[in-house]
């Protein structure tokens, strides 16, 4: 099974984050962190060691892109970044941070879903290859 951290503050792109995951082939259970703080807290003080993270560009509380550093730097779990925004300099930003890869948030719940359980299968794979 794998543990995914869903970094995001938009209750509707929860949701569909959920049922991707309800959806996949891939087993896997969901934390949430709505805001950089909580996030945090989890992978600090609460020693959560997600498999994968997906990671909303523009959360509250704590700069999404100091997230990122801070996770990549401690070599940690692949960070999609899963954001609206279809900015390229944003995207190469992101992937010179360490992000593995840009995924920007389809339009319509079916694309959204799909881009998730693909995101899902991709990564959870390598977990598994990894022994986790």
């Amino acid at each position: 099974m794998l543990h995914v951290l869903l970094i995001e503050d938009s209750p509707a792109d929860v949701l569909m984050v959920r049922e991707a995951i309800r959806t996949s082939p891939v087993k896997a259970d969901l934390l949430i962190a709505y805001d950089g703080e909580q996030a945090l807290r989890f992978l600090i003080e609460f020693d959560f060691k997600p498999d994968i993270i997906f990671l909303d560009l523009t959360v509250p509380k704590l700069d999404s892109w100091e997230l990122l550093v801070y996770v990549c730097k401690k070599q940690g779990p692949p960070v999609i970044v899963l954001t609206a925004s279809a900015d390229p300099a944003n995207q190469q930003r992101a992937l010179e941070s360490g992000a593995r890869e840009y995924i920007v948030k389809p339009m319509g719940m079916d694309n959204f879903l799909k881009v998730v359980r693909d995101a899902l299968e991709r990564w959870g794979d390598k977990a598994v290859s990894r022994g986790v």
